[in-house]
């Protein structure tokens, strides 16, 4: 699996598609447009976090200026009913973060921003993708990694972009109990005041 590409952008398009020269090789990689309007001119030289999504009839390589970034795509597709355009779409108008904010505020109309997706979609998504931010425990204390709140704590913020220290370093400040979104708000908070 292709997990990162360092070379120069020999060609983009407004549609989102680069074309990077890694030692001579040309690799299409498809880019959300924000991660487009970081890379710079044709000639610069950058490093794409990459996903290599594999289907029966095609190999398609996806490429993000965040390994941040990368996590949360994997985490959308990984949601029913979410391909791999739509991620793209979701991460073109919403970063991780923003995306935190628009899941843990139940933001409907966040979504609507996203070309395509009317509110019936909307709504759908939401309620999916506030699920699917799951994954594996990080080092924390047993009794924490235990708790249902903070594992969903967790699984949103490693989600989000967020490392498994400044994680660590939050849940320490936050009760060990309470509604999961309230403590979703003040950890995010408290991420962003340690920035």
């Amino acid at each position: 699996m292709i997990g990162l590409l360092r070379g120069r952008v020999l060609d983009r398009t407004p549609r989102g598609e680069v074309i990077l020269d890694v030692n001579g090789v040309g690799y299409r990689v498809l880019v959300a447009a924000r991660t487009l309007a970081t890379l710079g001119t044709i000639g610069t030289e950058v490093v794409l976090h990459t996903h290599l999504h594999v289907r029966e009839d095609a190999l398609t390589l996806f490429g993000f200026a965040t390994s941040g970034e990368r996590d949360c795509f994997e985490s959308l597709i990984g949601a029913r009913g979410v391909g791999p355009a739509l991620a793209l779409a979701i991460l073109s108008v919403h970063g991780p973060r923003d995306l935190a904010r628009v899941l843990t505020e139940g933001d409907v109309d966040g979504l609507l921003l996203v070309p395509g997706v009317g509110r019936k979609t909307a709504t759908r998504l939401l309620l999916e993708l506030k699920t699917r931010f799951d994954v594996p425990d990080l080092d924390l204390p047993a009794e924490a990694a235990s708790a249902p709140v903070r594992a969903d704590l967790r699984a949103a913020l490693t989600g989000l972009g967020y490392g498994a220290d400044e994680i660590g370093d939050v849940l320490r400040e936050l009760p060990a109990e309470g509604d999961v979104e309230d403590l979703l708000r003040t950890a995010l908070k408290l991420l962003a005041a340690a920035r």
